[in-house]
């Protein structure tokens, strides 16, 4: 036994009963040492800090325990306290200093705070439950058994995303889950994501919030309002009342990891959950509110969250926190990747200003423990800076690409002028990613923050009242088409039109290079009934009705097909730029005649050629965005091969779409395409 270990099990200080050590200021928050746990909270601006402990879960305080000044080492509160159960206590800090406003300082010497480095927080065990406690930090445990657990790794190229919210995934009655809206529930539907074709599911956010956090009665549904970053949300496990979320949480990527699925977390490090100097005071604001926080010179909170806070995460004391989080969350739950949310904040200094070369995106981008995971910036924030093909990546970030889900939408509801931009989509955005390739693009034309596909094409407006806030928030700027009716109707060629938007939309989005990613339910038809910013409704609004998945059973089975045509056809997976002329062109773009595209800004029409080397496998695609029909020549089939049509989106179910092993030849040499419609033929050889 080393001298550090034989100073390790000998107390030099005692308090009510407690025997006290002076601690190890790293690492941060609550750890087990031998006989004790160690404390360790830093503070550059309090001037004391005490240790309230409570013995039993969920009940009275039994211990407040100062820090002897002699164990502040910096501006670190450290400190051992022997013969605790570490499977059963809770605590939390208060920290006293100055109350100062203007200067930044918000100390309250009699607030209970949890640590920002608590493994796990207690006090929201039930979802939305009534008679909860107040939140408390818990001790973390790693002692869960992974077996042969390893990370898919899946390339870039090959990735399919599926945004999902955890709770409204499951939380539905017609689930049919043992565990509806929880980490289990999302186990239990695995074989769904399976049978549609996705190996990645991107978790809307799951660190610990307390949804009853809003200044009203509203819930925190979302959950973009983080106060525990290293903790899972524990009101998302069933095992959540046994203080097992965690186990729960491992358990759903280890069993998502041995079906082949990746995870990524929607990360939220732009902002807390504290809101501004009206909001809750939960941790960061009463443990060191100027270190924390972005602070104007008047002492208020600056706001490019567009929440009433920014997170000041260029402060080195917040970039660690930073980098520690995300390190834990890939060392210790496995997961495979983080979305970062408004990630431009991540750019700004102290004061706001945007940094040429932000420290801290340098660290995640160059950091040893996140190697191999996936960087996805949200690559805008609140304060008007937009920076989608422009994020500083470090050859590592890649981008939620709002460029293409709004010239997507543009072009598939018939604006004019418009060809010439999707066109650059379709190919991955070398106008935005010319020195990263294709794969820095993630292509949505959905995704949880505005209208579901269903509603994109059933609304002009959005119709966000039920929020409470005079139909002021969300976007007003969306894209979007009623198809002639707003909202639901029984008109059949409007309800006709509507699908038939909803299978264009698929199709322009599985046929482009880069990473698609789809929204929880567009495969079903999933409504909000016109609500873009559904923030704080836990109903039927927001979850997912199972019941869809056989009332448009036609839909499903059209993504399934449109997904299964992106797998076996490689040259839409490519990792690289397509090559748009000259003999060895694996793209290529014609209008309604071969090799004639019309770029005038009258043209609604467009069509494109993916070419593999070996012919087959090739691909045909031909957009109608008119509201008139027209006929399309495709080009010649490769050498040895023929075209066989596989979709033709004005067909009704199950025409709109067939396997390709069952693709009938095309007949003759020419398409007539309904209004607004596309159809795609894959070039097989023999007849």
């Amino acid at each position: 036994m080393s001298s550090v270990e034989r100073i390790d099990l000998h107390p030099t200080h005692q308090h009510d009963g407690y025997r006290l050590r002076q601690g190890r200021p790293l690492p941060y928050g609550a750890h087990r040492v031998p006989g004790g746990i160690n404390f360790s909270v830093a503070s550059m601006h309090a001037t004391a800090c005490t240790l309230v402990l409570y013995e039993s879960p969920g009940g009275p305080a039994t211990a407040e325990i100062p820090f002897p000044p002699e164990f502040r080492i910096g501006n670190v509160f450290a400190m051992v306290v022997f013969d605790l159960d570490a499977e059963t206590i809770e605590y939390g800090y208060k920290l006293d200093g100055p109350w100062d406003p203007v200067a930044g300082h918000r100390f309250e010497p009699d607030r209970v705070l949890i640590d920002p480095y608590a493994r796990a927080v207690a006090g929201r065990p039930v979802w939305n439950a009534g008679g909860q406690t107040a939140l408390r930090s818990r001790v973390g445990f790693d002692d869960f058994d992974w077996e042969s657990d390893q990370p898919p790794r899946i390339p870039m190229a090959d990735l399919v995303v599926y945004e999902l919210h955890v709770r409204g995934f499951t939380r539905h009655p017609s689930a049919g889950v043992r565990f509806p809206g929880t980490f289990g529930g999302l186990r239990e539907k695995i074989p769904h994501l399976l049978e549609l074709g996705v190996n990645c599911v991107e978790l809307m956010p799951v660190f610990e919030f307390d949804e009853h956090g809003m200044p009203d009665d509203r819930l925190d549904y979302w959950g973009y309002s983080t106060l525990g970053y290293f903790a899972p949300k524990a009101g998302y496990a069933a095992t959540g009342p046994l203080g097992m979320q965690v186990d729960e949480f491992k358990n759903m990527v280890k069993t998502l990891h041995a079906h082949g699925i990746e995870v990524v977390l929607d990360v939220v490090f732009n902002h807390t959950g504290e809101g501004d100097e009206r909001g809750q005071t939960v941790s960061f604001r009463g443990i060191d509110n100027k270190t924390w926080y972005m602070l104007a010179p008047d002492g208020t909170y600056r706001n490019f969250s567009g929440t009433g806070n920014t997170l000041n995460c260029n402060h080195p004391m917040v970039r660690g926190m930073v980098l520690e989080c995300l390190r834990a969350w890939v060392a210790e739950y496995h997961v495979d990747g983080f979305r970062f949310d408004l990630a431009s904040i991540l750019g700004r200094d102290t004061q706001g200003h945007v940094l040429d070369n932000p420290p801290l995106l340098e660290n995640l981008a160059h950091d040893p423990v996140l190697a191999h995971v996936k960087l996805i910036a949200e690559a805008w924030d609140a304060g008007g800076l937009y920076q989608v093909g422009n994020f500083p990546d470090y050859g590592r970030f890649i981008e939620w690409n709002g460029r293409y889900r709004d010239d997507a939408r543009r072009f598939l509801r018939g604006d004019a002028g418009q060809a010439k931009a999707i066109a650059q989509r379709i190919q991955g955005s070398p106008d935005l990613y010319a020195w990263r390739g294709p794969t820095a693009s993630v292509n949505f034309v959905t995704c949880h923050d505005g209208f579901t596909l269903a509603d994109l094409w059933a609304y002009d407006r959005k119709h966000n009242l039920a929020n409470g806030e005079q139909n002021r928030d969300g976007a007003d700027h969306n894209d979007s088409w009623n198809c002639g009716v707003e909202g639901p109707t029984d008109n059949p060629a409007v309800r006709a039109l509507r699908g038939r938007m909803a299978r264009n939309s698929l199709t322009l989005l599985l046929l482009s290079r880069g990473v698609p990613m789809l929204l929880m339910g567009d495969e079903m038809g999933r409504t909000q009934q016109g609500n873009n910013n559904p923030y704080c409704h836990d109903s039927p609004l927001t979850w997912v009705d199972w019941t869809l998945a056989e009332k448009n059973a036609d839909l499903l089975r059209f993504v399934r097909l449109l997904l299964v045509l992106r797998r076996v056809c490689p040259v839409l997976r490519r990792p690289r730029f397509p090559v748009v002329e000259g003999p060895d062109a694996d793209l290529v773009f014609h209008g309604v005649e071969p090799r004639t595209p019309e770029w005038a800004d009258w043209a609604r029409t467009l069509a494109f050629e993916w070419r593999e080397a070996e012919g087959a496998g090739s691909l045909y695609a031909a957009f109608n965005m008119h509201w008139q029909a027209h006929t399309f020549v495709p080009p010649p089939a490769p050498a040895g091969c023929r075209w066989h049509a596989v979709v033709d989106t004005h067909a009704a179910p199950p025409a709109d779409i067939v396997p390709i092993d069952e693709a009938p030849p095309m007949p003759g040499r020419s398409l007539a395409l309904g209004p607004r419609s596309v159809q795609v033929l894959v070039a097989r050889r023999g007849g």
